[in-house]
């Protein structure tokens, strides 16, 4: 039998909105532990993360805040995720905004470089969470977490990386709203950025399929990081940076079935949850959903 650890990550300093804190409660609530277990698979809950002991870490640049709960929960995180990695089939990180993957990323990759294998992430999500400490003009530290742990410099104050995953091992999918900084940056690193224009004119299929070809072929490892702001808010209303445009109920799953019928992923981010956003939980139980045809849930 499988196992999976399931870790929830109750941060909300990475955004703008408040209400991610309660993201890992509500995804319980809608039933995700158990119906992994239904699935077959072996589901132990470690409850939820605490962040490491606060520094006082400051920055040059005004915008940026809560940049120490950002450092204690990246230095937390990172522990956890090295530690649920080698003991367990699939890690689950429950959050909680998306500052969370600096860590968690972080520690899977670290992981991977014991095993002497490549990590690869595939980033669901409306946009590239590319901004350094430097250019981000918001402050918002949910917008930075690609460009830590792909090991880009910017982040003074933030634990150093074991193990930086390799940007050319990032692929992106349902991209739709990018800052000029982080569109240069992302040509400049070789990040592959499926957008939503890419998408509409070759569907999901074809792009998917290439990238976990390009996995197996090297014997990586596959990080899976989905925002809610990937779906289109009509029918995941639960976020706090919701776009217009994004990715429809069936072409999700689609997703996420193939994903699981690729036997690729080895950990997955479930990020942005706002359950004080959602509307009589919809998107707790979409996430839910999707994760459950992730590990396994098929029509017949």
């Amino acid at each position: 039998m499988k196992t999976c650890h399931i870790l929830g990550v109750p941060v909300q300093t990475g955004a703008s909105r408040k209400g991610c804190i309660m993201g890992p409660a509500a995804l319980r609530t809608a039933g995700l532990p158990d119906t992994l277990r239904q699935l077959g698979w072996d589901v132990t809950d470690l409850g939820d993360a605490r962040p490491d002991q606060y520094q006082n870490v400051n920055h040059t640049n005004p915008a940026v805040h809560h940049l120490p709960d950002m450092v204690a929960w990246t230095s937390s995180l990172t522990r956890h995720a090295l530690q649920m990695a080698r003991t367990c089939d699939v890690p689950v990180f429950m959050g909680g905004d998306h500052s969370m993957s600096a860590g968690t990323v972080a520690g899977i990759a670290q992981h991977a470089a014991e095993l002497n294998q490549p990590q690869f992430v595939l980033w669901l999500d409306a946009h590239t969470d590319l901004h350094t400490l430097h250019t981000t003009t918001s402050g918002n530290l949910h917008g930075t977490p690609v460009a830590y742990f792909t090991g880009q410099t910017g982040f003074e104050g933030l634990p150093p990386l074991a193990a930086p995953v390799d940007p050319h091992n990032m692929y992106m999918m349902g991209i739709r709203s990018v800052d000029p900084e982080e569109k240069r940056h992302a040509r400049d690193i070789g990040v592959t950025v499926f957008d939503m224009r890419t998408l509409d004119e070759s569907g999901v299929i074809r792009p998917l399929t290439h990238f976990l070809e390009r996995v197996e072929h090297a014997g990586g490892r596959l990080h899976v990081s989905l925002d809610v702001d990937f779906l289109d808010p009509e029918i995941a209303p639960g976020g706090g940076t919701v776009v217009p445009g994004g990715i429809t109920f069936r072409e999700a799953h689609l997703i996420m079935e193939i994903l699981h019928d690729s036997g690729l992923v080895t950990s997955l981010d479930l990020a942005e949850l706002n359950p004080f956003l959602d509307i009589r939980g919809k998107t707790a139980h979409l996430l839910t959903d999707l994760t459950a045809s992730l590990f396994g849930r098929h029509i017949l």
